[in-house]
């Protein structure tokens, strides 16, 4: 039953997470069709615009003399955002509006006519790269951008328009408002992460320095009783293991205590804290499971704090001792390369799926029928947090077994 609330708690977990995300696309998706829509639209409107300026700059040129001008050039004159430009089928320029030219520097001395062609080479040049190698004729019938007209005698002229500067920001504008909403949906969910570890991480020292204040009374009470039991005449065998739970007893107080702090670390050869760490389990777990342990000659010189790794070193012994029901072979094995010293904990237990090789470490995650799912937890946050190290499933196959590697910075 509690495995399955736990299993609960986890999927209601990533149902909200899921959600999130869901939520934050939907929303990016219903602005970039929105932002693109009114771009579209204003993009219409433009080309509206140029049509009727464009009829309205062929009946000035066809007007007679003695006809009324004011409304076509009141039509022309409106148009103070949209640069166009009006060209023979030669490129050269007749008028144009709205356009950034190039400025001449203040030392400079030129004169009206310098201005004048140094702007129609510009504009002729802007013209042909629009145009590419067709004629004008040619986009003027496929390209929205290029317009003919015509003058007198059929002398057909065209008119090139770009998009205004509005247009052209706008245009951007949906990318833009992509960008900052992805950013703020990773500023948020960051967030949420980093307040949800915080407060994972504020229960767990709790949680640890309550259960290592809650042990000491029974320890000093069981310590007393064993002094008692050895002044009667008790055999002193039975006090002896009696002495070596007790010891073990202040070990597990010793090792929650430290949680929540940063605990301090010593220089340990590796290979001894590595079997020492063993002795305890050894004596204590089913003569059917083979133990070997598999180090190189020199030892390693390792920083880390021994109650706590050797508390690692158990959980990752105890784990695959269930993996293998009580049978099997635990292959521990030691190493250095590339500036860091790696430990191998390998075993012939019933695998991992390769799906769980990350979720195995996250709280209330197990595969068995008891237990809280919190020792692969633990033993990630001591190795990274507390150690700077780095723990992970190297290998794993269903039915024959799963190999742990934990990566240590080398002094």
């Amino acid at each position: 039953m509690l495995n399955g609330l736990k299993l609960s708690k986890l999927a209601l977990n990533n149902t909200a997470r899921y959600l999130f995300l869901a939520v934050t696309v939907a929303a990016l998706v219903f602005f970039l069709i929105a932002s693109n829509r009114l771009v579209r639209s204003l993009s219409v409107q433009e080309r509206e615009r140029m049509d009727i300026w464009a009829q309205a700059t062929q009946r000035l040129a066809q007007a007679d003399m003695d006809a009324d001008i004011d409304f076509l050039l009141s039509i022309i004159s409106q148009n103070n955002s949209i640069p166009v430009m009006v060209a023979d089928s030669d490129f050269n320029i007749l008028d144009f509006r709205n356009f950034n030219l190039p400025e001449k520097s203040e030392d400079e001395e030129t004169t009206f006519e310098d201005l004048s062609k140094g702007n129609q080479r510009f504009l002729s040049s802007r013209l042909r790269q629009a145009a590419g190698s067709r004629s004008l004729e040619e986009l003027s019938q496929s390209n929205p951008h290029f317009i003919r007209v015509e003058v007198y005698y059929n002398y057909p002229q065209y008119i090139y328009y770009e998009d205004s500067i509005l247009l052209k920001r706008l245009s951007w504008y949906p990318y833009v408002q992509l960008i900052v909403m992805v950013i703020l949906a990773v500023i948020i969910l960051t967030a949420i992460v980093y307040t949800k570890n915080a407060e994972q991480n504020r229960l767990w020292a709790g949680l640890s320095k309550e259960t290592a204040h809650q042990l000491g009374t029974p320890i000093s009470s069981l310590m007393a009783w064993n002094e008692y039991l050895d002044s009667t005449g008790t055999s002193p065998e039975i006090t002896a293991e009696m002495n070596k739970d007790i010891n073990r007893l202040s070990v597990i107080a010793q090792r929650f205590s430290k949680i929540g702090s940063r605990p301090e670390l010593h220089l340990e050869y590796l290979n001894s804290t590595v079997e020492h760490s063993l002795g305890y389990m050894s004596s204590r777990i089913s003569g059917k499971v083979k133990i070997e342990m598999v180090f190189p000659e020199d030892d390693m010189g390792v920083m880390i704090s021994t109650p706590l790794f050797e508390w690692v070193m158990e959980n990752l012994t105890k784990n695959a001792v269930d993996a293998m029901e009580g049978e099997g072979e635990i292959k521990i094995s030691t190493g250095s390369e590339k500036g860091k010293v790696w430990i191998e904990v390998k075993d012939t237990g019933r695998g991992i799926a390769k799906k769980n090789f990350k979720k195995v470490f996250a709280p209330g995650f197990t595969t068995k029928k008891r237990g809280w799912g919190l020792g692969l937890t633990l033993v990630k946050r001591i190795i990274e947090e507390y150690h700077d190290g780095k723990i992970f499933v190297k290998e794993s196959e269903l039915g024959k077994g799963t190999t742990f590697r934990i990566e240590l910075p080398a002094t």
